[in-house]
């Protein structure tokens, strides 16, 4: 592209995910906490069916689920990897080609590509704030990339500042370009974390389907 726009500040990319990050795990902590609080405050009221006493167990697996992603589905930490170390390249269109809704985080498999360029691979693409929504308007024009299309990487959508992390949805089909890498190439997808797959695994039991 002969005129891309202006790359977004990673600073403030980064800062905008932390916050959306933060903001999902404050509001599950006050989903939690009310729901541990249900038994008691229906005692005090004088209220005591049974009822308000399911909000401990209920509680607690907002807690379980809760602490199951932070340790599986956010992805901000790699993402900050990636971007110190791949430069922003700038893809002219963004195709969503399908969503899997899984509990760890909704799973979108997208295209990046680059006007009158093809062959440009599926990639799993995870919002790194954990939050589930796709990016509004993430279709309607173009997005940033840094990273390597066989390794992975990061998506930046301009208008929303949301940021994905992606990797080949075929990770088998990309192996043999990973083992021919030259060592340059290799070093830089150990540095920023991606050099394996890193998959959303599903917690055992929870597993739809």
């Amino acid at each position: 592209m002969d005129n891309p726009p202006v790359a977004p500040d990673i600073a403030q990319v980064l800062k905008h995910n932390r916050t959306l990050f933060r903001r999902h795990m404050a509001a599950r902590l006050a989903l939690a906490a009310g729901l541990f609080a249900a038994p008691f405050v229906a005692h005090w009221g004088g209220y005591d069916a049974a009822l308000p006493a399911f909000g401990v167990p209920a509680g607690m697996f907002v807690l379980i689920f809760l602490s199951l992603r932070l340790g599986r589905g956010s992805r901000l930490k790699v993402c900050e990897k990636v971007l110190r170390t791949y430069p922003l390249e700038y893809r002219t269109r963004v195709a969503r080609k399908g969503s899997e809704w899984k509990y760890m985080g909704d799973v979108h498999t997208v295209r990046l590509t680059v006007r009158g360029q093809h062959g440009a691979p599926s990639l799993r693409a995870v919002n790194a704030s954990t939050v589930r929504r796709w990016p509004k308007r993430a279709e309607e024009g173009g997005a940033w990339f840094a990273g390597d299309a066989a390794f992975g990487g990061v998506m930046i959508v301009p208008e929303s500042q949301d940021m994905l992390f992606v990797q080949p949805a075929d990770w088998a089909k990309y192996e043999q370009e990973r083992a021919q890498a030259g060592p340059q190439r290799r070093e830089l997808a150990e540095q920023a974390g991606i050099s394996r797959l890193l998959e959303i695994k599903e917690p055992r039991g929870m597993v739809l389907g």
